[in-house]
């Protein structure tokens, strides 16, 4: 009978491997879904961690005997894993900006629905965008970039060795700024158009004063907007398929800035 065997620095590894992929799942914005079960997500990442653990060849890791420097090493594990998955949240993050400035413009600033990830109350079309997001992400097999990102990040920033430099804000802000951009290019042909409806609708209400501009407008801008973010969606798609295809970059030029 084969009896097993585990030393204490190889569960050090394991339980700070598990730290950091369980920090990445629940800051993700699709595997940290508010509504998935705690107990499947605790699940998952035990699953994960032992797949990884004999791949990475880490149970030799380093073995701390105190208590500080093993609470200090146990942080940094779970900060990292937040930082990953807060990289991913931000491209969403963008993407439900771009929705929420199209409703805006639209005449759909009050009309909001619950978030299940954020169980805030977002745009229509901003919780819209993040749901066409999702599934594109899905479609591309963008969560495998994720799960290999994952896989890397312990061979490029093994335990223990997490440091909050200069570079790794660098990247931080770079990631924050990228938010913006790309709701801008996302909602761009949008924004465009309703920026052409209504000079449209300000020449009229020069032209027919005795037109009600602020009764009409209404209904035609949100049926013009709708028109035209149908026509807009392959080029949402390709867009997004762009941004996650450069994902797994991102996140490796993150890991080396640790």
């Amino acid at each position: 009978m084969t009896i097993l065997s585990i030393s204490l620095p190889q569960f050090q590894t394991f339980f700070l491997v598990f730290l950091r992929v369980g920090a990445i799942l629940i800051s993700a914005p699709l595997f940290g879904n508010k509504n998935m079960p705690v107990l499947f997500k605790a699940g998952l990442s035990i699953a994960i961690s032992i797949v990884l653990f004999p791949i990475l060849k880490l149970d030799n890791g380093p073995f701390l005997s105190g208590t500080v420097p093993f609470v200090i090493g146990v942080a940094g594990e779970i900060i990292m894993g937040i930082i990953i998955g807060l990289s991913v949240r931000l491209v969403f993050a963008g993407i439900q900006l771009a929705g929420q400035i199209i409703g805006f413009q639209m005449g759909f600033a009050i009309a909001n629905v619950m978030d299940p990830v954020t169980s805030a109350q977002v745009p229509v079309l901003a919780q819209f965008n993040n749901l066409v997001a999702m599934l594109i992400f899905m479609a591309t097999n963008a969560h495998h970039w994720f799960l290999r990102a994952l896989a890397e990040s312990f061979r490029l920033v093994p335990p223990l060795d997490f440091q909050f430099t200069n570079s790794l804000m660098e990247q931080l802000m770079s990631l924050a700024c990228n938010m913006f951009i790309i709701a801008v290019k996302v909602g761009a042909p949008i924004m465009a158009v309703m920026l052409l409806t209504s000079v449209a609708f300000g020449l009229v209400a020069r032209t027919v004063p005795q037109m009600h501009i602020f009764i009409v407008a209404m209904p035609v801008k949100i049926a013009i907007g709708l028109v035209f973010l149908g026509f807009s969606l392959p080029i949402f798609s390709l867009f997004l398929k762009q941004i996650f295809a450069d994902f797994g970059t991102d996140i490796i030029l993150l890991f080396k800035g640790m």
